[in-house]
C-alpha cells in the first residue's frame, strides 16, 4: 500500500487513526506526507517524532511551515502568534529534529506521481522540477543554513529564468514549490491570493490550470491550498483539506493503478479554514 498525505500541520492524531485504519505496516507499505508537517496544530513535535520512528517507510516533502520553523529556530524569522512551534525548540533533541528536517527534499517521485508541497510554475516539467528541488536540498543540508534562510524569503524574482544565480535563484525555487497557487500564462507567480478559485485574480490561473504548462499529463500530488479543497483528477490530487482548521486529513491510495481516497475528521479547535 502507497498513501498521499495531505498537510498534517502539526495534527499527529488524525495521522495516527489514519495509519490504524488503513492497517498501515512500515515492513510492508509506504506514505509520502505532502509538506506542511508541522506548526498551528497542537503536536508538531510529536509529528515528526511519529514519521521519523516509520524510517524509510515514511517520505516527506517541506512545506512553507516546515521552512519557517527552521528559520524560527536559525534566529532568521520570529514566530508568529499562531505558530505552535515551540514544543519543538524546546525539546531536549531540538538539534536532532531540526536537522531531520532539514534533510527532506522539496520534490520526490513515489508510484508515478511527482509529489510538491504546493505545485510547478508552468514552464517546467517534472526533471527540472526534481533538478531544482535537488540544488535547494544541497544548500538546505549545507554549512551556511542561517545564510541561506535569511535570503529566502520575498515574492521577487516573480518569474522563473534559466539564468537566474544565487539567492534569487534559490527564492524562486521555494516559492514555487512551497507556496505556488496562481500564476500567469508567461509564469509570474501570484502569492497573494489565498482564497479558492472563486478569488482567481484576472489574467491568471491556478497553477494546474495554466495553458501550455510542460507538465501535463504528469501525475502531481500536492497541498498547501486548503481552501482549493480536495482535488481529484487523473493526473492531479490536491490533499489538503484543511485539517488544521477542523476539516478532515485526506490521503490518496495509489499503489498498483488504483486510486482510492481515504479522510479521516480533524476536530482541532482552531480558527475557521484560512489557507497559509
Amino acid at each position: 500500500m502507497i498513501l498521499l498525505i495531505g498537510d498534517l500541520q502539526g495534527c499527529c492524531d488524525p495521522l495516527d487513526r489514519l495509519l490504524a485504519e488503513t492497517g498501515f505496516s512500515p515492513s510492508r507499505d509506504r506514505l509520502v506526507v505532502l509538506g506542511d508537517l508541522v506548526n498551528r496544530g497542537p503536536a508538531s513535535l510529536r509529528v515528526l517524532q511519529r514519521l521519523a520512528a516509520l524510517g524509510a517507510s515514511a517520505r516527506c516533502v517541506l512545506g512553507n511551515h516546515d521552512l519557517h520553523l527552521l528559520a524560527v529556530a536559525h534566529g532568521v524569522r520570529r514566530a508568529h502568534r499562531s505558530d505552535t512551534v515551540q514544543q519543538v525548540l524546546d525539546a531536549p533533541e531540538r538539534a536532532h529534529w531540526l536537522d531531520w528536517l532539514r534533510h527532506q527534499p522539496l520534490a520526490l517521485t513515489e508510484a508515478g506521481w511527482l509529489c510538491v508541497h504546493a505545485g510547478l510554475p508552468p514552464g517546467w516539467d517534472a526533471a527540472q522540477a526534481l533538478a531544482l528541488a535537488a540544488e535547494v536540498s544541497t544548500v538546505l543540508a549545507g554549512d551556511d543554513l542561517p545564510g541561506f534562510l535569511a535570503t529566502m524569503y520575498g515574492n521577487e524574482p516573480a518569474r522563473w529564468d534559466d539564468g537566474l544565480q544565487g539567492a534569487d535563484r534559490m527564492r524562486f525555487i521555494v516559492n514555487a514549490l512551497t507556496r505556488i497557487r496562481f500564476c500567469a500564462e508567461d509564469g509570474t507567480l501570484e502569492l497573494q491570493t489565498k482564497e479558492g478559485l472563486a478569488a482567481t485574480p484576472s489574467g491568471l490561473y491556478p497553477w494546474f490550470d495554466t495553458p501550455g504548462r510542460r507538465s501535463a499529463g504528469q501525475a502531481i500530488a500536492f497541498g498547501h491550498w486548503s481552501t482549493l479543497g480536495l482535488v481529484n483528477r487523473p493526473d492531479l490530487l490536491g490533499l489538503d483539506t484543511g485539517c488544521v482548521w477542523g476539516g478532515t486529513l485526506s490521503a490518496a491510495r495509489v499503489d498498483g493503478g488504483r486510486r482510492e481516497l481515504l479522510q479521516v475528521p480533524c476536530p482541532q479547535a482552531q480558527a475557521p479554514a484560512k489557507a497559509q
